[in-house]
């Protein structure tokens, strides 16, 4: 009796979160699915489409290219947020006073909202009389000067290195957190038997670090499906579509362009490609069987 009277108290204690998952969460994706069907403004009188929403979205180009520059977005979070956020996260466990005054700085854009962020690099850092042009005029490399949101070719760099700098100082707090939880003595008995610093890195921090960064990753991946915001103030999915990733082509698919049914068609891929990026990123790292690295210890 006691182990089925567990089981009901666990069950009353878990319905307010599941009635807010499944209001806010399955709800909303049902509902998203079913629109994609749907020939719809958002305004008239919805029609059936069937799957026509579906085949537009596996072949219109716009959306392919959107596609393309989503995966590139990803990739190149990764490979820049991920070594600096790593590097930074180590170098700020450490307990010495400077490395805290330095720390206070690295996340300042953590205090930043989205929309101030894209603002304020668009207009005053990154526009074609901007700062950036500025300085290198200054120091004699004002051949590197560029207009570097509307030129085609360099707007996607432009603004990954922008959301690299908003998001970086919080992959900086997950490794600075993990470090600081690896058990001193491993350090110690490392430099008793000769470790040099890079060998104390590479054989006991990474090893350590291994579900930081797992964490990390996977966190990146994800959120890479859902940059909008600072993309769409900085250049609007432009110049051209040099910009246009996929969520911001949602938006502008259902809302500017009152193609309800085809927008929400983009958002049940995108729904379900960072799901499925998640679990297999799970399961090939062996995240969900997680077990101490400290044991023995």
């Amino acid at each position: 009796m006691s182990g089925r009277s567990g089981w009901v108290s666990s069950s009353i204690l878990l319905l307010p979160a599941a009635a807010f998952f499944v209001a806010f969460a399955l709800g909303p994706m049902a509902a998203a699915v079913y629109i994609s069907f749907l020939d719809w403004d958002g305004v008239s009188v919805p029609g059936w489409a069937g799957l026509g929403n579906w085949v537009r979205a596996f072949t219109d180009s716009v959306t392919l290219h959107s596609l393309f520059l989503t995966v590139q977005v990803m990739v190149l979070s990764w490979l820049i947020q991920t070594p600096v956020s790593l590097l930074l996260g180590v170098f700020l466990a450490g307990y010495q006073r400077y490395r805290a005054l330095l720390g206070a700085f690295y996340f300042l854009p953590l205090l930043f909202s989205a929309v101030a962020i894209g603002l304020i690099w668009s207009s005053s850092m990154l526009s074609a009389d901007g700062a950036l042009n500025t300085f290198l005029r200054s120091v004699g490399l004002g051949f590197l000067a560029q207009d570097w949101l509307g030129n085609p070719d360099l707007a996607l760099y432009a603004v990954i290195a922008v959301i690299a700098w908003q998001f970086i100082p919080f992959h900086t707090l997950l490794y600075q957190a993990g470090a600081r939880q690896i058990p001193p003595v491993l350090y110690e008995a490392a430099r008793i038997d000769g470790a040099g610093t890079l060998q104390q890195f590479f054989y006991i921090t990474l090893p350590q670090l291994k579900y930081t960064v797992v964490t990390s990753t996977v966190l990146i991946l994800t959120g890479s499906l859902t940059y909008f915001d600072v993309i769409y103030v900085m250049t609007g999915g432009g110049p051209g579509f040099a910009t246009r990733v996929l969520p911001l082509h949602m938006y502008i698919t259902a809302f500017q362009n009152a193609e309800i049914g085809y927008g929400s068609a983009i958002a049940v891929i995108l729904a379900v490609a960072g799901i499925a990026l998640s679990l297999v990123l799970i399961r090939i790292t062996g995240f969900g069987r997680m077990e101490s690295q400290a044991e023995g210890l």
